[in-house]
């Protein structure tokens, strides 16, 4: 016999059609301006570090180790991040997110504006590089505490049935800081002369960080502490939490999940750091690789938003799974599609590689924070992700830019390495689960949810049906 219709299981919407609450929609804007001023700022010092740096800053050494030690100071972002993912992930438990994400948000600017007025290595000697590194270090700490803040903030706002969605939304962030960067470098290096651009023109994007950040800064304010953090204040209250506890109590989860976004993070700084760099030594035009690098992004922000929605109905971890997957494709057949010296298809292959980074990067977020109770979740979630930036992403410019040098220009190591990290990070995704809500419950995934078994179920069930046909 057939289940009555009112007990059907019913469909998931990919698009919700409940409204979300204006509180809701005020943290989405705070998280996605703070969070695309951050990653600009981050963005245009990888540019730099590619192509600027190495003759600023770094003009005594030969060209080859003037790169080495660009990306070097590239890297001191990256270590400096767990530090802020600890301090500011620590604080963020105890006081609320709000308060910590106003912080980061000022620190990031302020960096970015002192890197842009430092004068050249020409002028005033081991200054400029020590100046430049400290920096690049107080960068690093603020994007420690901000990138998981933001995508905390907004989650733990967001209605329960979107949470990966609004997650993602903060991870577009990246390649749209990505797109607004190249596309000011790519118009900088067009209009200005090699000289004027070496000489000023690469500050601009920097001083124009203190404009951004006021405007950041009164969005911020507008945005009140999350309802899931005022409901756990009781627990935070009863519970002495620090660093060390969250790392005793949950160390093998934030090891696994450093571990499942290493290919998303591998790729995405090979492609859009290091890429720009062999693009720009390879028969490539600076304002032709910016313009890749710039189209690539503006796709990537697409298969984001889209992955966001596809993580809320499927489940987080298999949304990283597929974007992993094709990272792998893309691993393997980047730098021979490079070296074809093709426009179209080195465009192609870059979009591929940065679609497919940032469709799986659109489960990070929710997967990260549901695998962590209310008072461990800023600082477990934090040193995951700063975490997996210090093992995976601080390296891959530099190792890349290493392992051609000792190979005579041969790029096979590289994509070795790469293919490597990228399947056992895929063996780990599978014996993965997925985590809780943000309040505890079990979660199911899939197109249909469960067939309702009580009557408070069959009213929910319904609700649920009216709205996905509206």
């Amino acid at each position: 016999m057939s289940q009555p219709a009112s007990i059907q299981p019913a469909k998931r919407p990919l698009r919700p059609a409940t409204p979300a609450p204006a509180e809701a929609k005020r943290a989405v804007l705070s998280g996605t301006f703070g969070s695309a001023l951050e990653w600009f700022d981050f963005a245009v010092y990888g540019a730099m570090a590619a192509t600027v740096f190495p003759v600023v800053f770094f003009n005594e050494l030969s060209p080859a180790m003037g790169l080495l030690a660009s990306f070097a100071t590239f890297g001191v972002g990256f270590f400096a991040r767990p530090l802020g993912g600890i301090l500011f992930g620590h604080l963020g438990d105890r006081i609320g997110r709000r308060k910590i994400l106003l912080t980061t948000f000022i620190l990031m600017g302020v960096a970015s504006m002192v890197i842009g007025l430092l004068p050249a290595y020409s002028a005033v000697g081991f200054i400029a590089p020590v100046a430049l590194v400290l920096m690049r270090f107080v960068q690093g700490v603020a994007l420690g505490g901000e990138a998981t803040g933001a995508q905390l903030m907004t989650m733990e706002h967001a209605p329960a049935d979107r949470r990966a969605f609004y997650g993602a939304l903060m991870a577009m962030g990246s390649p749209i800081s990505q797109v607004m960067a190249n596309l000011m470098l790519a118009v900088l290096s067009g209009v200005l002369s090699k000289d004027d651009f070496l000489s000023w023109g690469w500050r601009l994007p920097f001083l124009l960080s203190i404009l951004l950040v006021a405007v950041g800064i009164y969005i911020r304010l507008k945005v009140e502490e999350t309802p899931v953090f005022k409901k756990g204040m009781e627990e935070i209250g009863a519970e002495t939490t620090n660093p060390a506890m969250v790392i005793r109590t949950h160390g093998v989860t934030i090891l696994r999940l450093m571990l499942a976004y290493a290919p998303i993070i591998v790729t995405f700084y090979i492609v859009s750091v290091f890429g720009i760099s062999y693009l720009t030594t390879h028969g490539y035009a600076q304002s032709e690789t910016f313009t890749i690098i710039m189209i690539s992004n503006f796709l990537s922000v697409i298969a984001i938003w889209w992955g966001g929605r596809l993580a809320d109905v499927y489940g987080r971890r298999k949304i990283l799974m597929i974007g992993s997957f094709f990272t792998l494709v893309a691993a393997v057949i980047f730098f021979q599609v490079v070296d074809l010296h093709s426009f179209p298809l080195t465009l192609a292959v870059v979009a591929f590689a940065l679609v497919s980074a940032q469709f799986g990067n659109a489960g990070q977020g929710a997967l990260f924070a549901e695998a962590f109770p209310t008072h461990m979740r800023y600082t477990g979630s934090a040193l995951a992700l700063t975490g997996g930036n210090l093992v995976f992403a601080a390296p891959a410019p530099f190792l890349a830019s290493w392992l051609m040098s000792i190979s005579g220009g041969s790029t096979l190591s590289i994509t070795i390495t790469w293919v490597v990290i990228i399947a056992v990070a895929l063996v780990n995704m599978l014996l993965m689960g997925d985590g809780s809500t943000l309040e505890g419950n079990k979660q199911r995934f899939g197109r249909y949810e469960p067939a309702p078994q009580t009557a408070q179920e069959l009213d929910a069930g319904a609700v649920r049906a009216d709205s996905a046909v509206s």
